[in-house]
Parts: C-alpha cells; sequence; structure tokens
C-alpha cells in the first residue's frame, strides 16, 4: 500500500535560495533531485496530482510534497539557507533534513516519520547562493583544473563572480577591434584560484556590434570598443589541448546589450532543457576585467565535444554547426566540403559524413508521403517537436525557423549532433538573445519570422516581410520542415505538456523573479559604476513586459498566427 507523507505549508525559501528535494523513484530506480520551482510539477508522476493556486499565493507559501512506495524508503531534504547563529536540525526515522550552516538566526528544522518540516529564514540579497549537500566551497580540495564539475559552474542558484586579466598592451589590442575576435593572452581568477595562459578575445555576430563599435555601418562591424560590456570568450585550453576547467574547455560572457530584461538566453535555454530538448545550459555570471566590475553576463555554454559528452549517451560523434540536410531553394543534397565546413568535432581525426548525408538522401527520396517515416527511424520525433513548440512560443525567430534569403535562402543558429552507436540525429537550439522580442508584435524589423507552424506564404518563393521588407521562405518549403509539420497531433500533445508545465504562468514566473533577485545587486553595482549600464529602472520594466509577452504566448498558443497576404 502506497503511503503519502502529510504536508505542512510554511513560507518559502527567499528568491534564489531553493531548496534541493529528493523524491524515491520506482522500485529500483534511483531518487530524483527536484528543485522547489519546479518540483510541484515533476512530483506528480510520483505522488498524484498538486494543484497550485495563483502566483501570489504560491510565492508565499512553499508547497512541499513527498511520498514513498513503501514505509521502509527513505526521504532526504535538503533546504537551503544563510545563517549566522547556531542552527539545530532533528530528524526522525526515514527522513534526513539537511540545512546549510550560516543563519540569521536560529533555525531548528524538525522531520518526524512520514511528516516533512521545512523551516525557511529570510536573507537579504547577497551574490552567492549556498547549495548544501555537495558542495561545500568554491574548488573544495582539487584544482579548478582537475575538477570534473561542470554542474557547478552552472548551477542555478549560484551567481558566480569571474575574472580576467590582460596585460594593457593585449587589452589595447583587442580593444583596438573587436569584431577581429583576436586571442591574446591572460588569465582567469575563478573563486580564488589563478588559470594562468588562457586565451581571451571578444565575440560576436553583427547584432553584437551595433552600437559598441567605433565605426556606425552596423552592416560591416570595424572600429574601436566604444561599450563598457562586449560579449568575451575564454580558452582554457591554450596551450595544452587536454587542460580543462571544470570540465569545459572554453567560458563564453555573453553581454545582453540587445535584451534589457537580462533573461532572454538563460530563460530560452532553461525552457528548452525542461521540455528535454538538448540545450546549453545558461547561467548569470559577473565579469571583472583587470580589477574593473563589468557587468553582469549570461555565462551560456559552448556547444562542443564537451557539451555532447555532458548531454548524450554517446558523446563522440559528430557536431555540425549550421549546415542543413538540403540546400536552399532547389532542396538537393548540401555538398560534403559544407558539412566538413561546418564540423565542430573529429575534424582532424579522418571523420566520416555519411550518417547525416544518407538522413538528408532518405527523407528527399522518400518525398513528402514518406518522410515522415523516415524522421521516425532517424530523430527522436518527440525531441525535435518539443524544440518546435518552445522556439515558436517564444519567437525564436533568429533561429532555424527563420530561412533568410541572401545569396541563398538558409535557416539559421542551430547545430546538428549525429550519436554514432543509435545513428540519431539531434537539432540543438543556439543564439536566444533575439527571442521572445516578437511574441506581442513583430518588433525586430529583420527577424520576424511570417509563417505559424507548418504554413506556407508566396508558394515557396522567397518573399519580403518585417519593418525592412528582408526576403524569405517558409519553413515548411524545406523537406525536413515539411515531415515534421505532419506530426501535428504529437506537436498539439507536447505543446499541452509546454504549457501546463514549464511555461506555467506560476512556474516559470517565479523562476525569473528568482533569477531577478539574484542579480539584483549585481546589476545595480553596474548601473552605478557605467553610464552605458542597462539603468535599474529600465532593466525592471524589461522584465516586467517579457512577463506580459509570455502572458501574450500564452494565451494565443492554441491559435496559430495568420500568415502574410502572399
Amino acid at each position: 500500500m502506497t503511503r503519502r507523507s502529510q504536508v505542512q505549508i510554511l513560507p518559502p525559501p527567499p528568491l534564489g535560495r531553493s531548496g534541493i528535494i529528493k523524491v524515491p523513484g520506482p522500485s529500483g530506480s534511483p531518487d530524483r533531485s527536484l528543485n522547489w520551482l519546479s518540483a510541484t510539477r515533476k512530483v506528480t508522476a510520483y505522488c498524484g496530482p498538486v494543484h497550485l493556486g495563483p502566483l501570489r499565493t504560491l510565492f508565499w507559501a512553499f508547497l512541499l510534497v513527498a511520498c514513498s512506495s513503501t514505509a521502509a524508503e527513505t526521504i532526504t531534504t535538503v533546504v537551503s539557507t544563510r545563517v549566522t547563529a547556531d542552527t539545530t536540525t532533528t530528524a526522525a526515522e526515514n527522513t534526513t533534513t539537511v540545512v546549510s550552516t550560516r543563519v540569521t538566526a536560529d533555525t531548528t528544522t524538525t522531520a518526524a516519520e512520514n511528516t516533512t518540516t521545512v523551516v525557511s529564514t529570510r536573507v537579504t540579497a547577497d551574490t552567492t547562493t549556498t547549495v548544501a549537500e555537495t558542495v561545500t566551497n568554491a574548488v573544495g580540495n582539487s584544482s579548478a583544473l582537475t575538477a570534473d564539475n561542470s554542474s557547478y559552474v552552472f548551477d542555478q542558484e549560484r551567481l558566480h563572480t569571474f575574472e580576467l586579466t590582460l596585460s594593457d598592451e593585449a587589452l589595447a589590442q583587442i580593444d583596438r577591434n573587436p569584431s577581429a575576435e583576436e586571442w591574446v593572452l591572460g588569465s582567469l581568477t575563478f573563486e580564488g584560484e589563478t588559470i594562468d595562459r588562457v586565451g581571451i578575445r571578444y565575440k560576436g555576430s553583427i547584432g553584437a556590434w551595433v552600437g559598441c563599435l567605433s565605426d556606425p555601418n552596423w552592416s560591416d562591424p570595424s572600429g574601436h570598443r566604444v561599450c563598457t560590456k562586449l560579449s568575451m570568450k575564454v580558452k582554457v585550453n591554450w596551450d595544452d589541448s587536454n587542460r580543462e576547467f571544470h570540465g569545459l574547455r572554453r567560458l563564453q560572457f555573453h553581454s545582453m546589450n540587445l535584451d534589457p530584461s537580462q533573461m532572454h538566453e538563460r530563460l530560452g535555454y532553461w525552457l528548452f532543457r525542461e521540455m528535454g530538448v538538448p540545450a546549453p545550459r545558461s547561467v548569470h555570471a559577473r565579469l571583472i576585467v583587470n580589477g574593473t566590475y563589468v557587468g553582469v553576463f549570461a555565462l551560456t555554454e559552448q556547444i562542443d565535444g564537451r557539451f555532447t559528452r555532458h548531454n548524450f549517451d554517446d558523446g563522440t560523434g559528430n557536431l555540425y554547426k549550421e549546415v542543413w540536410p538540403f540546400k536552399g531553394s532547389s532542396n538537393t543534397i548540401t555538398p560534403d566540403f559544407e558539412f566538413m565546413r561546418a564540423l565542430k568535432t573529429n575534424e582532424d581525426e579522418n571523420p566520416s559524413i555519411e550518417l547525416i548525408k544518407n538522413f538528408g538522401s532518405e527523407v528527399k527520396a522518400a518525398g513528402p508521403d514518406g518522410a515522415a517515416e523516415v524522421v521516425d527511424r532517424w530523430m527522436d520525433v518527440d525531441e525535435v517537436l518539443a524544440w518546435a513548440v518552445v522556439d515558436r512560443i517564444i519567437r525564436n525567430d533568429d533561429g532555424p525557423f527563420h530561412w533568410y534569403c541572401f545569396d541563398e535562402c538558409r535557416p539559421h543558429n542551430y547545430y546538428w549532433y549525429e550519436e554514432p552507436t543509435t545513428g540519431t540525429l539531434h537539432l540543438i537550439p543556439w543564439d536566444l538573445d533575439n527571442a521572445f522580442m516578437n511574441i506581442v508584435k513583430d518588433s525586430n524589423p529583420v527577424t520576424p519570422v511570417a509563417d505559424a507552424w507548418g504554413g506556407v506564404t508566396a508558394n515557396c518563393l522567397p518573399f519580403g516581410y518585417g519593418d525592412w521588407g528582408l526576403s524569405q521562405r517558409s519553413a515548411a518549403c524545406d523537406p525536413l520542415f515539411a515531415a515534421w509539420a505532419t506530426f501535428d497531433d504529437d506537436y498539439g500533445r507536447l505543446l499541452n505538456e509546454f504549457l501546463d508545465g514549464p511555461f506555467a504562468e506560476e512556474l516559470v514566473t517565479a523562476q525569473i523573479e528568482a533569477w531577478v533577485a539574484q542579480i539584483a545587486d549585481a546589476t545595480t553595482q553596474a548601473a552605478d559604476a557605467h553610464d552605458d549600464a542597462v539603468p535599474v529602472r529600465k532593466w525592471t520594466d524589461a522584465v516586467d513586459e517579457l512577463l506580459a509577452a509570455l502572458d501574450h504566448a500564452r494565451s494565443i498558443a492554441r491559435t496559430p498566427r495568420d500568415a502574410p497576404d502572399a
């Protein structure tokens, strides 16, 4: 007989101080670790449905649900709080409660048999959040170079600080022309440990340089740096190809200059990952360069061999950046040299590109009536449709759904990964700084996608759209997109899962508010230090606008937009 724990509703941990709940899995399966913000959704699979009231009620009442399949199973609850005085923790039979070691007042946590009680302590904002259970200090007793723990770097409950140090000559060199993306030598300091001889450079595409270089011609970016913040990349394995930092070889700090909410990347990737889509991890981070605090950045995971090994059972396969199985308007198979040029792993090992080529050839040969069956054999259909659901809801209009037609029509901002053991292809989203902009209206003059899911405009000929009338082609004119669109029932099912799950108002709003609290002090510090930093009022207004846009996205999610007149 299944026995359910009693539940007590008590104040939640302060924003950004969320606890971790361990819930026993089915018999023979490992325990699951759940963040309290999403636990009420995920714990349903173990404990039955959980009904939430309005967000404002939920925000001040932490509902902790714990259950066990047998009386002998143990439930572990980890509560994370800041403390400065003594802490007492009592744990009774079958329940273990762990409380972190710094509190603002005496805190007592009692857990009796089959009853879980959580007492949290309200605290002032801090730039670092303690996570009890596994991490006790910055790097523990091991060097960051030998630690294989990228999860610590991308811990959603922490706001890390990174320091870059360059010689004055090296900094002046990259400042003269940031768009050249020239590497210079420097060092990285993280939580008291310095790693010498790392490569450092600015990074970005055309949009990243707008307004930040002395030459005003945005279409051909050049000139010296005029912005405080520019996106930066750190190459840890500068002169040792095997050197890693917490299991990573690259660190990417994205400036978010075009996103005053400072939420697009972190939120977008979080939503993809919550829906089971392989996507980079992204958190906020403070960045200091040569002793000067620069501001808050999006620390977004590099998509490389470390990424594939972290996300796939077999991470040794080929990774390609921005190459599609078919060529533009002709829908012919992409030539070999383009696949080879797009390789980001195995490029020095005489790689075979037959897998992705054979996939494209089979889709093409099957025609419109048989392509869906080919897709079903070569891809995880739920995974790619979940990607499409999230992509369209957040209007990631600078991504694969946007087929820009300049010299030829092609999609943008994505990777492909071939999992060699299973022969499965995975689509990976990338570069979400322009996501969310076009939800309420087509605010960005460059990026708007004209068509709804599966829609076709102008009989698959290129057509002008958006404020600037730039030429694009309907994604569904591509054989692969057309095949995905035939899975309409599955798309609808996953859309409902998204709307009722990670995109539910109470969950996503609470997550955003936690991140706002986490970076509030750092954002204020940057605004006080730099005239061109996002003002605090502009930032908070932009967050409010983002929340309103998400509400709008929910309201129209089941009503496809009309396509423009051909």
